[in-house]
């Protein structure tokens, strides 16, 4: 063929590309990109490289950790992320409670040491307030309340579910910021009767309660900041499953090896 001339191409190579114009490698990658992306949409858009990889790897795929990120560059394909880390601010420790905790944030064992926190959620309602209660041991979130008040009811609600739920038989530090809530004589008198120890962090310094602020970016992050909720119930529910249905069942932490809260746990037995 004169085409094949003048570029100076085989002709046997044209023919063979006629019948099969894409290479196995581009066939591979398709193939992969379509595993990518249910790992990518399985988690609402948040995993990134990292994670994505460590979905295709338990599902056996033998394709490297640069292969994903590459594919994932081409398509587009990125992690949902919003704003900076907070700025370090040094303040004052608690006259209450010392900060007993200090930021041991690594512990042996489930049940050794809690971390606990408020945030809010913006409604077109209402404001909508959360506490969590997190396990430093599995960063699991055992117990959480949601409230249209930041009564304490709010933290002692969060605090019921997560002994109701874990029946710790030791005493559990329990760490939490210097809020009212967590001052309250009703905060005392159900830790009292509870076998828990309080600590609080220093007043003004996000990172002696990280682990805590670190579940509330990532909710932040990964679900709330997507949305705009209209009655407060949307935003409730939408709360609950991220929490019981997506971020300890199912989400991987980089803390724990990129597996999820209640993997790590099942694994730790």
């Amino acid at each position: 063929m004169a085409m094949c001339r003048a570029l100076q191409v085989a002709r046997s190579g044209f023919y063979q590309w006629l019948h099969k114009p894409l290479s196995d490698r581009a066939i591979d990658n398709q193939r992969l990109l379509t595993q990518i992306l249910a790992s990518y949409q399985g988690s609402s858009g948040v995993y990134g490289a990292p994670r994505v990889f460590l979905d295709l790897r338990e599902a056996s795929e033998t394709c490297g950790k640069n292969r994903v990120a590459r594919l994932m560059k081409e398509h587009k394909i990125k992690a949902l992320r919003a704003y900076k880390a907070p700025r370090v601010i040094a303040g004052r420790p608690s006259i209450l409670n010392p900060n007993k905790l200090q930021r041991e944030f690594t512990v042996g064992r489930p049940d050794k040491a809690w971390a606990t926190n408020i945030t809010y959620i913006r409604t077109w309602q209402v404001w909508l307030y959360l506490a969590v209660v997190v396990d430093l041991f599995s960063r699991r979130v055992m117990g959480w309340s949601m409230k249209s008040t930041l009564h304490r009811s709010l933290v002692v609600g969060a605090l019921l579910m997560a002994v109701w739920r874990r029946r710790p038989n030791e005493k559990v530090l329990i760490r939490s910021d210097q809020c009212t809530q967590y001052g309250s004589d009703d905060w005392y008198r159900f830790c009292r009767a509870h076998n828990l120890d309080p600590s609080m962090s220093r007043r003004g310094n996000c990172w002696d309660n990280a682990v805590a602020k670190s579940f509330f970016s990532s909710l932040k992050k990964e679900r709330i900041r997507q949305r705009i909720y209209k009655p407060r119930h949307l935003a409730k529910a939408d709360v609950f499953d991220y929490i019981e249905v997506f971020y300890n069942r199912a989400r991987r932490h980089t803390h724990l090896g990129g597996v999820s809260p209640e993997a790590f746990e099942m694994a730790s037995v």
